[in-house]
């Protein structure tokens, strides 16, 4: 993740409020099954009580987390369009020719193939530059470059 959030993109608000769903799912299931009684249990009992306390810390704290996510990035306002910043989508030219539209995100998204994470090779390579600036970065396939179109979807 980025040292400092910024700005988040649609995309990956969508994919933060699906898990913020989800794990208040999972959170209010886990809550229905804690039991205040007044006997005690044996152990096994009381070992499964523990277990089911410590996922319900868990998830209130990823719960927590996200929430402040979705303040800080509405305190930060939209994405850039200057420069590339984390939120940011940006049109490339890659070094054999091809154009391909990106974000640039905090988190991978499997679904997503249009997400760059800000602290890969080519995230890093592109946070702070401008529309016109060709950028180096490290690929699998060795060096190469990547020229920043335009920035904000315009190609």
């Amino acid at each position: 993740m980025a040292a400092e959030p910024g700005p988040i993109s649609l995309q990956a608000r969508q994919a933060l409020e699906e898990e913020l769903v989800e794990l208040r799912t999972e959170r209010a299931k886990v809550a229905a099954t804690l039991k205040v009684t007044d006997a005690v249990g044996d152990r096994a009992d009381q070992a499964d009580g523990l277990q089911r306390a410590d996922l319900l810390v868990r998830l209130d704290d990823r719960i927590t987390e996200i929430t402040d996510r979705f303040r800080v990035a509405d305190a930060a306002g939209p994405p850039r369009t200057d420069a590339v910043g984390l939120g940011s989508t940006a049109t490339l030219r890659f070094a054999d020719g091809t154009l391909e539209t990106v974000q640039i995100g905090e988190v991978a998204d499997r679904l997503d193939e249009t997400l760059v994470t800000a602290d890969s090779p080519l995230g890093r390579a592109l946070l702070g530059h401008r529309a016109g600036e060709t950028v180096g970065y490290e690929a699998p396939e060795g060096r190469t470059t990547a020229e920043i179109v335009s920035i904000g979807g315009d190609a």
